[in-house]
This record gives C-alpha cells, structure tokens and sequence, in this order.
C-alpha cells in the first residue's frame, strides 16, 4: 500500500515484476477456471516433457547402436589377427620341431596338442552347458 498525502488521489498497486496491475481472478461464477488453466498447462508441460524424453532415448539409442556396431567390427578385426597368430604358432612350431624329429612327427606333435586343446575347451564347455540345463530346466530333470 502506498502512502499518500490526504487530498491527493492513490496510486494504484503495481506488481513489481511486470510493473502492471495485477490480474483480476476471472469471474465466471464457478471458480474453477484458474484449476483448469493450470491443469491444462501441467497436461501440456507432461507432454512436452515426454516428447523430449523420447526425443533423447531415440538419440541415446542411435550413439549406442553406432558405437555396438564400431565395438563387434573391432572384436571381428581382433579375432582375426588371433587366428593368423595361432596359425603362425603352429607353422613356427613344426619348423622348430622339424630338425628334432622327421617333418612328419612335427606336424603330428603340433596337430596333437592342438587337438588335445580342443578336446579339453569341449569337455569344459559341455560341463557349462550341464550346468546352465540344471540351472534354467525344469524339477523333472536329475
């Protein structure tokens, strides 16, 4: 409220941060105008919310895919050069081995310890497949 000398005429109250007058409440005999309003405009910041939101899934979805794909063709470009190690092992050892034994009984030492690998990854590998059968089957399995 503003002072004023008697005599003089009042000024009307200014809101300060828009230096206008304040808005009347509507009058609309049911009161519930002001309700409405803030509920349609909290329905419509919900909305713009949430296509925000997906706007960003979409473009976090997008970064992550391209990155997926980069990361398997790295993997693949890896596994490669690991085989072509391997097999460059291999040759290596039937040529170390080759002045020690015929060329013949190199090859058949390097085969044969390749081949015991492979047979002890399957015995491993089927020992975490019984597991995981035992794990996810049903009562009726032992």
């Amino acid at each position: 409220m503003h002072d004023t000398e008697p005599g003089l005429p009042r000024a009307p109250d200014l809101d300060p941060l828009t230096a206008a007058e304040p808005e009347a409440p509507p009058e609309d005999g049911t009161g519930f105008t002001a309700l409405r309003d803030e509920v349609a405009a909290l329905v419509e910041d919900a909305r713009t919310y949430a296509e925000a939101e997906i706007a960003f899934q979409k473009t976090r979805a997008g970064i992550a895919g391209k990155r997926a794909g980069r990361a398997l063709g790295l993997l693949v470009v890896a596994l490669v050069l690991l085989h072509i190690a391997l097999i460059a092992l291999a040759v290596g050892a039937v040529i170390a081995l080759a002045p020690l034994v015929t060329i013949w009984g190199a090859i058949g030492i390097v085969v044969g310890v390749l081949l015991a690998g492979v047979a002890a990854l399957v015995v491993l590998a089927a020992g975490d497949g019984r597991m995981l059968a035992a794990l996810f089957g049903g009562e009726d399995q032992p």
